[in-house]
């Protein structure tokens, strides 16, 4: 065998659309190679462009998914960096808005800032053994909730493929051809138009979807998925956005959302069945122009039970989002409760190892980092 390195990103070189046509033709010709790859590479110009252009025409677009591009968006909104994320085909690496303090409006910030120091204050009397650094994070997360998803606070670095590039632009020029006119689409419309304003020249005719009839998958076509649980599963439930974001990152499942008609938002368990959780519900609720972070959504949610389990190995811990954690406990157990109704033991056997606790009584798992709360408290806490 002979490995070697025919393509690598390169710090501060912007491979221009040409030359990445070019290598994608090349990469074309790999698949009907009459000689070496040395010869293939140092073929006419002319013959590898005609060679890209047909390709194109026919829709064989997987060549044009070996060049790549690492961008960086600076004040990328997160429902943009929510949407570019659902697709899969991407690697990111994300400012936290969990542990970030954020810069958002002028009356989101107020509330937000009224809202740290609240939660702060709750989380010291529950949790009294923390230092004011760790109360201070915990409660930036959950004041976070109020910041909208519209706020262009996040820096990201996006690296993609050219073909899914391409794809992504055509994708978002449709939703600003053909989607709707309610407040939430007038608003993404308009983050659509920026990034497209600033994306650079990377766009190539006739490099889409529009023969695969595909658009951003994260907004669900069908309103109504049915629910079931065996070697695959699909279940629907409220989330906020904030955890669908932390969702989407175990890309071998699949997730989709819809919002709904009455708007409803999530209350954190640390004010919850508290005199603090009215006065939650009336700031957030203020703020529902702003289509706020702990805004509650429609998720479908879909995958192998394998794959399942992975999720439940990062997110049944206590370093993981509260709100996340406990969707993932309840989806285990629905799972079960599924299983057990018709009688499929041997799924039902397989699930059960890491439905006891925390993911350190998974078998044979060994946390490298124990989280503060302990195996045992980690599922019962309340921040």
């Amino acid at each position: 065998m002979k490995i070697s390195v025919i393509a690598s990103t390169k710090a501060g070189y912007f491979l221009p659309k040409e030359e990445a046509v070019d290598f994608s033709g090349k990469s074309a010709g790999i698949c009907y190679l009459p000689d070496t790859v040395e010869t293939l590479f140092n073929e006419p110009v002319e013959k590898t462009l005609r060679r890209a252009k047909n390709n194109i025409a026919s829709g064989h677009h997987s060549v044009f998914g070996h060049p790549t591009y690492n961008l960086c968006f600076e004040g990328i909104p997160k429902i943009l960096a929510m949407i570019l994320n659902n697709e899969k085909v991407y690697n990111t690496s994300e400012k936290s808005a969990r542990y970030t303090r954020m810069e958002p409006s002028v009356e989101e910030k107020k509330l937000y800032e009224k809202w740290i120091e609240i939660y702060k204050e709750q989380i010291l009397l529950k949790y009294p053994k923390f230092d004011e650094k760790r109360a201070q994070k915990l409660a930036q997360e959950n004041a976070r909730y109020l910041i909208s998803v519209f706020t262009p606070a996040t820096i990201m670095e996006y690296t993609v493929n050219f073909e899914q590039l391409n794809y992504i632009i055509s994708w978002a020029r449709d939703y600003i051809s053909n989607e709707g006119y309610d407040e939430f689409s007038f608003k993404l419309r308009e983050v659509f138009k920026e990034f497209l304003y600033e994306m650079p020249n990377l766009e190539v005719d006739g490099l889409n979807s529009s023969l695969k009839n595909r658009s951003f998958s994260m907004f669900a076509k069908n309103k109504v998925r049915d629910e079931e649980f065996g070697e695959n599963y699909s279940i629907n439930y409220l989330a906020s956005f904030a955890q669908l974001a932390q969702a989407q990152r175990h890309r071998t499942l699949s997730y989709e959302m819809t919002l709904l008609e009455t708007p409803q938002y999530y209350i954190p368990p640390i004010i919850r069945n508290t005199e603090l959780e009215e006065q939650w519900l009336k700031d957030i609720s203020s703020l529902e122009k702003y289509f706020p972070q702990g805004m509650l959504v429609h998720v479908n949610e879909r995958g192998t039970i394998e794959n399942f389990v992975l999720k439940c190995t990062e997110r049944l811990c206590g370093c993981a989002q509260l709100e996340i954690m406990q969707q993932t406990q309840v989806t285990m157990k629905r799972y079960l409760e599924e299983l057990s109704k018709c009688k499929n033991q041997r799924l039902y056997d397989y699930l059960l190892p890491y439905s006891k606790g925390s993911r350190c009584t998974f078998p044979g798992w060994k946390c490298d980092s124990p989280c503060i709360f302990g195996g045992k408290e980690a599922m019962s806490r309340c921040i």
